[in-house]
């Protein structure tokens, strides 16, 4: 049964896994270069043009894991000898064009980039056309076609253009680090910086001249990545990789939402500040809005900050399906707290990198959060955990909802309330669709993961949230 959504996603973790491999052996500085060789062998069938072109896009797929290839502080970025089989022009006349007498193409275009041919049939001078899209929408039979890359279709804040050689960029700019364009692309030219092996480092390394623990944090969203195995086992499978503890980050959103409610009623209307590449959305595009974003930590942080209280010098490695966290736990307000972040995909590369079989293993059991911190992980839970701290924290608010998944209805909120959030609004804001379980590192995207979450969520209480958080925080309990 294969793992992943695509035979892309595929190649991207053989080559990761190939890395971790040689790594945690300490063989890498003396046999990475083989690599290219050993995922495509001479007699392999080609993917692309030939072997050899596979061949170089696998070696410069190494070098980016390695870290060579980045600079800046990007999270995504093109890889662009893979980048080049997209269709250059946009749009393009078919064989529906039936010759027509009106030629609505041609009166629509205005800058005279139709002309017509010998059998009457018309034609797109590449030269002038401008790709305005008045020609397509001009004609009766549809016979104009609109072909739109995968990757500019899938950046819902125009982050990506075509160069003069027809390659891909990012503006890192505009770029929110949501991976919508990487999960699109059909022929992985669109990868994401990999922390795999600062992760493994710090494995490897925890028992130097001064030893310390490193401690893993899981997104509540793993619940149906790894179909084959339940998160016991995963647990297990970590500790066997050297991870002193594993804790559910699912404890921070309780936190968080917590938090959330509070300064909800504080100041009267409020976003939130989970998703980081939402908040980056907010900040670039609508500045305006963005004096209503929480000042609170992500569920990420508050979870590091819970580790990092009992241990001051361990070391905290955060496991989910974001992208966009490997730069928010670089950011200043972020404390500090996570010393490194990896997805899912890259989870699966390592474990099976020490040919660990989660579905052999025995069950291990970690801290468990409430029915609320779980939730987080799909669309509307943030609001869902919020409401339930104003009802049993008996807050002074009956807050109006607005749970807005995916950059589009995003913006669309946005818009809606450019001038100002009204008194009482909370603004649930997460930039992949349907939540953190559709995130860009995640190993699948399967549409039955959101049942997972449910049942998942729904094995833990629904009572102890309030309590399990006055506790960590130290707060007396009026109640």
């Amino acid at each position: 049964m294969r793992k992943f959504d695509t035979l892309t996603q595929e190649l991207k973790y053989k080559v990761l896994k190939e890395v971790a491999k040689l790594a945690f052996d300490d063989k890498l500085s003396e046999s990475y270069y083989a690599i290219p060789r050993l995922l495509v062998p001479k007699n392999a069938e080609s993917m692309r043009c030939c072997v050899y072109k596979d061949r170089a896009i696998v070696e410069e797929m190494v070098r980016g894991v390695l870290g060579a290839s980045w600079t800046g502080t990007a999270a995504i970025d093109v890889l662009d000898i893979a980048c080049d089989e997209c269709p250059i022009e946009r749009y393009t006349v078919s064989e529906g064009c039936r010759g027509c007498i009106s030629h609505r193409c041609m009166e629509s275009c205005p800058v005279d980039a139709i002309r017509v041919r010998s059998n009457k049939h018309v034609e797109i001078d590449r030269e002038k056309c401008i790709e305005c899209g008045k020609c397509f929408k001009a004609c009766p039979y549809g016979a104009i076609r609109e072909q739109i890359r995968p990757c500019v279709r899938a950046c819902k804040i125009k982050a990506i253009k075509v160069d003069e050689n027809w390659k891909a960029v990012i503006d890192h700019d505009k770029c929110v680090s949501c991976g919508m364009c990487m999960i699109q692309c059909p022929f992985g030219a669109i990868q994401d910086r990999s922390y795999i092996l600062e992760t493994i480092g710090l494995l490897n390394n925890r028992q130097g001249i001064v030893p310390y623990k490193v401690h893993a944090m899981v997104a509540p969203s793993i619940a149906g990545q790894f179909n084959y195995a339940s998160i016991e086992q995963i647990v297990t499978a970590l500790k066997m990789l050297g991870f002193e503890s594993v804790s559910e980050v699912a404890v921070g959103a309780d936190i968080t939402a917590f938090k959330d409610a509070h300064e909800l009623a504080e100041k009267g209307s409020l976003m939130s500040s989970c998703c980081p590449s939402f908040v980056a959305y907010v900040q670039q595009s609508f500045p305006k809005m963005a004096k209503y974003i929480s000042e609170n930590a992500s569920p990420m942080v508050e979870c590091a900050k819970l580790i990092k209280d009992k241990d001051a010098n361990c070391k905290v490695v955060f496991i989910g399906p974001c992208i966009s966290k490997k730069q928010e736990c670089k950011m200043e307000r972020s404390g500090g707290y996570v010393d490194n972040v990896i997805t899912f995909e890259e989870l699966q590369a390592i474990i099976d990198s020490r040919d660990i079989v989660l579905e052999d293993l025995s069950p291990s059991t970690m801290d468990a959060a409430s029915y609320f911190g779980r939730v987080f992980a799909r669309a509307g839970g943030v609001t869902e955990a919020v409401r339930n701290v104003i009802e049993a924290d008996g807050l002074n608010i009956e807050p109006t909802i607005i749970a807005a998944d995916g950059l589009d209805n995003i913006k669309i909120a946005m818009l809606k309330n450019g001038k100002g959030l009204p008194d009482g609004m909370f603004i649930e804001g997460m930039a992949c669709s349907g939540g953190c379980i559709n995130g860009s590192g995640c190993v699948n995207h399967d549409a039955r993961n959101i049942k997972a979450i449910n049942a998942y969520s729904a094995e833990a209480s629904k009572d102890v949230m309030i309590d399990s958080v006055k506790r960590n925080l130290k707060i007396e309990n009026n109640k």
